[in-house]
This record gives C-alpha cells, sequence and structure tokens, in this order.
C-alpha cells in the first residue's frame, strides 16, 4: 500500500541569537560581529535558496501550505534579507492562495521598521518568544529581554498591521508560584493574541540547564495544578485547546504546526534543518542538514547539504504517526492512519484494543484521539505503539 500525498510546508531555520538560552536545545548560535552585516545575511539567504532548490526535485510538483521561518532569532535578519528570501521561495516553488507565512522575533531584537518590513515581504503571522512578563522570572531562565519590552514588541507588531500573531509562554520556571504563572497567562491574553503557545520547561540533554540545574523548580503536583489552572484560564478567554500546548482564539489554528501534526510533509533548509518528505513509490524519508552554519554555507556549493537521510521502516512509521497526531485534542480520522504511512490499520488493530481497553484511546473506531486520561499520559499510551 503506497500512502497518499500530503500537503507540503516549508521549515527555513536561521541559527543565530544574540545569547544562547540555557534552556535551548535547538540548533542555534551566538551572533557574531560579522554576521549581521547585510553581505552575510545575503550570503546566508543565497545558501537557502540553493538548498531549497535541491530539495524542488522531491516535492513532487505539490504547492506549499505554509512557510516558517525559525530558529535560532529570525527577526535578527533585516527586511530586506527576508524581502530577498521569500521572493526567492516564490520563484523556485508556488505558494498556495493565502499560505500561511510565519517568522519568529523575540522582544530584544523586535524592530519597528523591521515588523513593517517584514509584513511587506508577505510574512502574515508573527511569533513572539515572550516566556514570561516576570522580570526575576525572564533573569532566572536566561532571557536577555524585559517584560516591558514584550509588551512593546507585541504594539510594534500589531502597529505593523499583524492580525495573527503567537505569543510563546512557558511555566514551570524556578522560583514560579501558581499565582505567578497565571499573572502571565492573564498578561498575555490582555493583548488580545490570536494564538498562545504555553509550555512547561523541561530541562534537555545537552544544554547548560541539564550540566547545571535551576533550583527551586516546581514540583510535579505544583505543575499538575497549574498546567490545569491554565487550562481553565484560557477556555474561560476563549483560546481552545487544540494541542499539548497550542490554544488558538477564534479559530486561529497554525496551520503549519497542524500540518506537522497531521504527519503532513515539509521540507527543511537551513544549518541543522529538518525535513520529512513522501516520494512518489511511497516511500518516507527523512532528511537532515548539516548543523554548522559555516559547513552548510559551504556545502550549498557542492549542492550537498544533507548530514543524513533515512527512509522510516514500518515501525518507526507507526510511532512518529502516532507521536505526532495524538498530540491533537481532536486526533485525526482513522483513515488517516493508512493515507499518511501506507501501513494498514487493520495490522495495529490488536495495539488499538489494549489502549482503548486502558481508557487512554477513544473507542470511536472512526477516529485515532487520545482521551483526557491518554494526554495526561502520552508517554504510556506511546509505550504501545514502540
Amino acid at each position: 500500500m503506497k500512502p497518499t500525498l500530503p500537503p507540503l510546508s516549508l521549515y527555513i531555520h536561521i541559527p543565530w541569537c544574540v545569547k544562547k538560552c540555557p534552556y535551548c536545545d535547538f540548533n542555534s548560535h551566538v551572533l557574531s560581529a560579522d554576521i549581521d552585516a547585510e553581505s552575510n545575511e545575503a550570503f546566508y539567504v543565497e545558501a537557502l535558496l540553493k538548498d531549497l532548490s535541491t530539495e524542488i526535485p522531491l516535492s513532487s510538483d505539490r504547492e506549499l501550505e505554509s512557510i516558517f521561518i525559525g530558529g535560532g532569532t529570525p527577526s535578527l535578519f533585516s527586511a530586506a534579507a527576508i524581502t530577498q528570501l521569500l521572493d526567492g521561495v516564490r520563484t523556485l516553488i508556488k505558494l498556495k492562495s493565502r499560505a500561511e507565512i510565519t517568522l519568529e522575533a523575540n522582544p530584544g531584537a523586535a524592530d519597528a521598521a523591521f515588523f513593517a518590513g517584514y509584513r511587506q515581504a508577505g510574512v502574515n503571522r508573527l511569533s513572539i518568544g515572550v516566556q514570561s512578563f516576570n522580570d526575576g522570572h525572564l533573569r532566572n531562565i536566561g532571557r536577555i529581554h524585559s517584560a516591558q519590552q514584550a509588551l512593546e514588541a507585541y504594539k510594534l507588531a500589531s502597529d505593523a498591521g499583524f492580525r495573527n500573531i503567537n505569543l510563546d509562554l512557558m511555566y514551570g520556571l524556578p522560583e514560579q508560584s501558581i499565582d505567578q504563572a497565571m499573572d502571565d497567562l492573564k498578561q498575555a491574553i490582555a493583548l488580545k493574541p490570536q494564538h498562545l503557545s504555553w509550555y512547561q520547561l523541561t530541562i534537555e540533554a545537552n544544554t547548560l540547564f541539564s550540566s547545571q540545574p535551576p533550583a527551586d523548580l516546581p514540583s510535579h503536583e505544583k505543575l499538575a495544578e497549574i498546567s490545569d489552572a491554565g487550562i481553565a484560564l484560557l477556555e474561560e478567554h476563549g483560546f481552545k485547546q487544540y494541542e499539548v500546548s497550542a490554544f488558538a482564539s477564534g479559530g486561529h489554528q497554525c496551520r503549519h504546526n497542524l500540518n506537522y501534526w497531521q504527519f503532513g510533509d515539509y521540507i527543511g533548509i537551513g544549518a541543522g534543518a529538518h525535513g520529512k518528505l513522501t516520494s512518489m513509490d511511497g516511500h518516507i524519508n527523512r532528511r537532515r542538514k548539516q548543523r554548522s552554519p559555516a559547513a552548510y554555507v559551504e556545502s550549498t556549493h557542492s549542492g550537498d547539504t544533507l548530514s543524513s537521510e533515512n527512509r522510516l521502516q514500518d515501525e518507526d512509521l507507526l510511532l512518529e504517526f502516532m507521536m505526532n497526531v495524538l498530540r491533537l485534542n481532536q486526533g485525526v480520522p482513522a483513515a488517516a492512519f493508512e493515507q499518511r504511512t501506507g501501513l494498514s490499520l487493520q495490522a495495529i488493530q490488536l495495539r488499538l484494543l489494549h489502549a482503548r481497553r486502558a481508557g487512554l484511546l477513544e473507542q470511536d473506531p472512526e477516529v485515532l484521539r487520545a482521551t483526557e486520561m491518554g494526554r495526561t499520559f502520552l508517554n504510556n499510551l506511546l509505550i504501545m505503539f514502540s
């Protein structure tokens, strides 16, 4: 059985930051003095477009549903560089009408002229990394901006004409009380963004917090209280939870991330970017790019930016599909399993039966959706498909 070609998105990675956050495990690098010059911005954009040109033959002539420019801190790049980038993308591959184009921005790297320029370039969604409106908590997690700068960044984005704005917020911060976590949410809600990403601070391997863990992290019991109280508060103010850490107002779900969670395809370009592509013969491949920005740029001249590529085998496909779709509150139609993986749904009926009997998966055979308990104990549910 061959999988059906799913929707296609594009992820673009810009790997530089002013400072590496101690909790961050993304491929990001501290900005050196010579990177932000216009010539070097243009050089990296040129490399991105060369990279994209090598990926397009694998796209099976599909149009892009969405673009996400992440990092790092993409808002360190000038509006001219983002314009050059998006203009170049449009010359290489077709975008669907009203494609969602998101750019990540940090309050410490927010500029009114840049925001207006991004919008003119075609960016129609901003994602602002606020994390907290408490200056003490921001210092504790190594952020370089203040609460006031976060408020100013939102105003700059709104004044620039953006009407689809996401705010990133974290909870479970060192020394954070339940009331303080709720106060962060209340301040975010008061700004009336269209989307909130609200997620727990986790200590990831190969980060500074991994080797030097912060003191006074909230207990598991307090984290559960914060989560329950926050979800209720967001629901009260019209923010519908549609994924573990994603809440949308007025139907503004992030279409790019939904494509990930529904096991869609995406091209990944940029240093350290990952991609997932389904071929016409039904195989699904993971593609990873050179992590070092210098090595990545150099490799674009030879047309070989890959650091690795692997074909997903049946067990990999099963687990990866479930890891994504079961994060969604609504899950997916059961038929999507065969359409997106090419595997037989009948072949996993015993596993589905065990998950349903355990109360972790909804009983309806027409959908694959975790129960409330299944979302709470998602790792336990996923073990059944590993």
